[in-house]
């Protein structure tokens, strides 16, 4: 008989990591694709479904597989806490194929509407799928965008470093994907201009590919007629090890298990027995 207590393999981790973030792409790129086919909703309700997307992919993952949900994510674990540097492809290749799923499916209900509010399926409507620089049609740059991204996830990478420490002050009652969610929230309604907030490199690169699959030819360059898929992806990849890097530097280091924090200050609140907290 089986141990309940063994942790799980690594194929339930990465099916785990695809649910999660197929979860996560079903609920962000399904609102832009109302907003922007159907002309039903606006940038709030575009962060708040993202964020909410977070939050509910990382209940789905949270236990099985940590639910990173995001290339940026797991490298900056394996690169400051310890996370396992062999499982770091795998995981990408996980989250990215649940992306592209998710994206096909998004792209597959939506097809009437993105078709009447773009025939042609041009970049007026590729936005619904992957991120360009000033959304299209602000004055903002390819390295205009790569510097948003490499800010955008380095904060995003702060603070979920900042709420999954254990030795500071962590979410209690398993409150800590409606933090995080709220902390896409956040970045989506601070940090969303320059670059559509993309901020992870498996919710654009799996729906770009989808799309592009799915007739949008110009799914690989920006409105300028640049390369610029690889912005929202080598941009996060540094701006997360540079958030996880900060952290550890300017609060991190200076947390001590077992030290009685100074009178006003919340303890930190250990975990259940067998019980470890999610990281997206």
């Amino acid at each position: 008989m089986a141990d309940p207590r063994r942790l799980p393999g690594l194929t339930a981790e990465l099916a785990a990591e695809f649910a999660g973030t197929a979860i996560l792409i079903l609920f962000g790129v399904g609102v832009v694709a109302q907003v922007v086919a159907a002309d039903i909703g606006n940038h709030d309700s575009i962060s708040w479904a993202w964020g909410l997307g977070v939050t509910f992919g990382v209940y789905t993952a949270g236990r099985i597989s940590g639910a990173h949900l995001n290339p940026a994510v797991t490298v900056a674990l394996a690169a400051f806490k310890g996370f396992s540097w062999r499982k770091v492809l795998p995981y990408c290749v996980a989250q990215i194929a649940g992306a592209f799923v998710a994206a096909l499916l998004v792209r597959w209900n939506y097809t009437e509407l993105l078709h009447a509010a773009d025939p042609g399926l041009t970049l007026k409507t590729q936005g619904v799928f992957s991120t360009l620089p000033g959304n299209g049609s602000l004055p903002v740059g390819l390295w205009g965008a790569f510097r948003d991204q490499v800010i955008g996830t380095a904060i995003l990478l702060f603070l979920i470093f900042a709420v999954i420490d254990e030795l500071n002050t962590p979410p209690g009652a398993n409150l800590a994907p409606l933090v995080i969610g709220l902390i896409v929230v956040a970045i989506g309604m601070a940090w969303g201009a320059d670059a559509g907030y993309a901020i992870n490199p498996a919710r654009d690169f799996g729906p770009r590919l989808a799309s592009f699959l799915t007739g949008y030819g110009t799914a690989w360059r920006d409105q300028y007629g640049q390369l610029y898929f690889w912005v929202p992806i080598v941009g996060p990849l540094i701006g997360g090890v540079l958030g996880g890097a900060l952290y550890e530097v300017l609060v991190g280091r200076f947390l001590r298990a077992g030290e009685k924090p100074e009178p006003g200050r919340l303890p930190p609140e250990p975990p259940s027995p067998g019980e470890t907290s999610p990281a997206p």
